[in-house]
């Protein structure tokens, strides 16, 4: 008996900064409709998901929580378990980067290239990305930020250990031309070329600023910089470089790599250039797919712009969610993500097309023969159509998997679906029923109306999971008419159906929206009425104003002053002076200490618009450990204290001061 082929594949692991969002559940959804669906056909699936846990975002998150870094993503990462567990993720394996095998697994890869001499000492200096947690050199800066998430950059030096990347750059490129399919879609390879071309670079291997993070065990000083930590976990996961398993061997390489498209760039350069240098075997294919837009938008937590898949599955179902995500959004692609787009493809499709479908399918065998099809029938036209299109439906959602299409994928079976409403209304069965002698041909209709939603079945498993366990109760439907190897038009000879509730009530869509924006205004409005009064006023200054030198208008042009809201704040234990801000500018979060506690408590300014200048270099303070931002706007008291320039709720944050 031959062993059964593999199938290996992989989400991003995710950084747990904070609750996930519908964009990472995008991801996870997809790759686990192709796990699923590999399964189904035989394969013996590996599929891991988990998390990127160090670096210097977690690292200042948890201080500024007052916890451990590894007690802030604890809580985090129990979150994310409990999400793919509601939103019916099967994943084989989830690991966690603070796991102590991958750490194992981490620091025997780092040694070894670095006694082969693919990593060496050096000292960096160059622009660095906090959120994306990625140095830059100035010819890769888009208009002086970060080319991937488009926020400021700052000034880093530091000692450093450095990957010889550019050692690669060659058999990189051949890599992309021998194998075609190693980076999809084809817009992407085209970037990775174009960023290859322009001069690889040494890629930084650590930090010595960032403690939480895994040892250099031969440089204690050091911490491994986070991608190579986050990029081995791949091969970790299977037991290579430790012993907690021992599924190298079985499935590396791995069949699929699915990643967003702004970290690509890490997946098919920086990886495929390590494992060269470890002289392991490549990856099959890696997938960067698209974002999933709000109004026009990259979801962010930063922007304040996500939607939350918990809230989304106990209003309309996780299946429903499931589809929207496989059905919607364009493979490769970027997606918008609307509430108006969720209820049409609810009522569309599954309410419509497939609950219908059911529901009038189980009811006319109910109320004509007593719940059981007669095993008397008669074909007659129409039939074959029919069957034809339900039999070659598999072949083409095969197909497009294959090729990544999911919605295509998914589109195919809903053809069939459709096929089969459309033969009720040729049959016309309630005209049949009326007169005995047509009975075989009701029997024969019904018959085949069971078989095409038997066939709905066994495909939708992979996409809606709870749906198709519902569908085969209501069809009474054994595991051995589920296999899908053995899918025949005909293989199930005799049905007896259960009615069941429907699967997707319809929504009333403009009593829904409605409801839904009451919802968002009682929520604005709490947090309003939640917001603190503000501060009194104090006098106008009675001393004469001392004035700077006059400056040109060109100079007074180059400094950027923004209305930023103030989400956290908190005093500091080494200094009575200052406050830590944590202020949203419309764009991301940004730190910023000042020098106001005297006349401020946090309360008095969380939630607040206030006036900051947003382009000041980042400053390290308090010898090092914090780093601010900016600066908020205050004017000068009588009495020589400060008064902080509050904005109106109104003012978007972000708006520009002039």
């Amino acid at each position: 008996m031959s062993e059964k082929k593999t199938f290996y594949i992989t989400t991003p692991i995710y950084y747990p900064s904070d609750k996930l969002h519908i964009g990472h559940s995008y991801t996870t959804v997809a790759c686990d409709a192709l796990a699923r669906y590999k399964r189904m056909q035989g394969y013996d699936v590996m599929f891991l998901t988990g998390t990127d846990e160090h670096g210097q975002k977690i690292q200042d998150k948890a201080a500024d929580k007052g916890v451990t870094p590894k007690a802030y993503v604890d809580e985090i990462v129990a979150g994310v378990k409990d999400l793919w567990k509601l939103l019916n993720i099967s994943y084989d394996r989830f690991i966690r980067t603070t796991d102590e095998y991958h750490m194992e697994s981490c620091q025997k890869i780092f040694t070894k290239l670095y006694e082969q001499g693919d990593i060496y000492k050096g000292v960096y200096k160059g622009h660095y990305c906090k959120p994306c947690e990625s140095f830059w050199t100035t010819s890769q800066l888009k208009d002086g930020k970060c080319p991937d998430c488009g926020r400021d950059v700052y000034e880093a030096e530091e000692e450093a250990y450095f990957f010889r990347t550019s050692k690669y750059a060659d058999r990189l490129l051949k890599l992309y031309e021998e194998n075609p399919q190693f980076i999809q879609p084809e817009s992407r390879k085209n970037e990775m070329i174009s960023f290859i071309n322009q001069g690889l670079q040494d890629t930084c291997v650590s930090r010595t600023t960032v403690p939480w993070g895994i040892p250099v065990p031969f440089d204690q000083k050091h911490t491994m910089y986070v991608w190579v930590d986050a990029l081995s976990n791949y091969i970790s996961a299977l037991g290579f470089g430790n012993h907690a398993y021992n599924d190298y061997d079985k499935f590396w390489p791995a069949d699929l790599h699915m990643v967003g498209k702004e970290i690509l760039r890490f997946h098919t350069i920086l990886w495929p250039a390590m494992l060269m240098a470890l002289d392991l075997p490549l990856p099959k294919r890696v997938f960067g797919h698209g974002w999933l837009l709000l109004d026009g938008g990259k979801m962010s937590k930063s922007k304040g712009n996500v939607v939350d898949p918990v809230v989304l599955a106990d209003r309309y179902s996780v299946d429903a969610i499931r589809y929207f995500l496989l059905r919607e959004i364009p493979f490769g692609n970027d997606g918008i993500f609307s509430n108006e787009a969720l209820i049409n493809r609810i009522n569309s499709d599954l309410a419509n097309d497939l609950g219908n479908l059911l529901s009038r399918t189980v009811a006319m065998v109910e109320k004509y023969f007593g719940g059981t099809v007669p095993a008397v029938r008669e074909a007659g036209e129409f039939d074959q159509d029919l069957i034809d299109t339900v039999s070659a439906m598999p072949d083409r959602v095969t197909k497009a998997m294959d090729e990544l299409l999911i919605p295509q994928a998914t589109q195919e079976i809903f053809k069939a679906i459709q096929r089969a409403n459309k033969y009720i209304d040729e049959t016309a069965p309630w005209a049949l029923a009326k007169n005995e002698e047509n009975k075989p041909r009701l029997a024969m209709v019904l018959y085949n109306l069971c078989e095409a939603l038997r066939y709905a079945t066994v495909m939708l498993a992979p996409f809606l999971p709870e749906t198709a366990d519902k569908m085969a109760v209501q069809l009474g439907l054994t595991e051995a008419d589920r296999r899908f190897g053995e899918l025949k038009f005909g293989g199930k000879t005799e049905y007896t159906v259960h009615k069941g509730d429907a699967l997707f009530p319809r929504i009333d869509m403009a009593k829904e929206l409605a409801e839904l924006e009451a919802r968002q205004a009682a929520a604005q409005a709490a947090a309003k009425a939640a917001e603190p009064a503000p501060a009194p006023q104090p006098a106008a200054p009675a001393e004469p104003i001392e004035h700077q030198p006059e400056i040109a208008f060109d100079d007074f042009c180059k400094v950027e002053m923004r209305v930023a809201q103030v989400l956290t704040c908190e005093t500091l234990p080494e200094s009575k002076k200052l406050l830590k801000m944590t202020l949203f500018d419309g764009e991301r979060e940004r730190t910023i200490l000042s020098g106001i506690a005297k006349w401020y408590k946090p309360e008095d300014l969380i939630g607040r618009k206030v006036g900051i200048v947003a382009n000041l270099a980042p400053r390290p303070m308090m010898k090092g450990k914090y780093v601010s931002e900016g600066m908020v706007m205050a004017a000068d008291t009588a009495d020589g204290g400060a008064s902080v320039v509050f904005f109106p709720d109104d003012v978007p944050a972000g708006s520009g001061i002039h």
